[in-house]
């Protein structure tokens, strides 16, 4: 499942993803302005559609609503694994105004394995802020060196590398 927020555009490595192994994407509401309770209902209500236990593949705003997520639903133990990829700090002076409804970030562990990536100069999240909510969400946390904030203007393309990470959490 592929939650995200802005950057999704084709070229981004999730709708390529989407596209060449035919992963379902959570298709949101409102894009532009999304509502974390929405968002939150939306997410549970695909998971609760799977036939299978989930695998969540969260980038950017994703990652915080899979946090989120985790944090009040009781349906926890139908996701197997989250890749959670260049998590938006929603806290920080310049976006809290404009997603109002995103803060305070859920800090508890995640009842699931996760692999969390940051960037060394993403700008929308510090890397040190990536690494706290990776020990907050009890996720594995990668520094992916400076790549922006991993998305399709990181010049990743299908991402192979970030596919063979995720590869490795469907498996276990």
């Amino acid at each position: 499942m592929l939650p995200g927020w802005q950057g999704s555009g084709p070229k981004h490595w999730q709708t390529l993803w989407e596209r060449r192994h035919h992963y379902r994407r959570v298709e949101q509401h409102d894009w532009s302005t999304p509502l974390r309770g929405d968002w939150l209902a939306r997410l549970e209500d695909v998971v609760l559609s799977c036939e299978e236990p989930a695998v969540l593949v969260a980038h950017s705003l994703g990652c915080i609503l899979a946090a989120a997520w985790a944090a009040h639903s009781p349906n926890t133990q139908r996701v197997k694994a989250a890749l959670l990829v260049a998590p938006a700090d929603v806290e920080r002076p310049e976006i809290r105004p404009r997603l109002p409804s995103w803060s305070p970030i859920e800090l508890q562990a995640l009842p699931f394995p996760a692999v969390l990536l940051g960037s060394r100069d993403d700008p929308f999240c510090e890397l040190e802020r990536a690494r706290l909510f990776a020990h907050a969400w009890n996720a594995q946390f990668m520094d992916y060196g400076a790549c922006g904030h991993i998305n399709a203007d990181s010049g990743l393309a299908s991402w192979p590398e970030g596919h063979v990470l995720l590869q490795d959490l469907m498996k276990d």
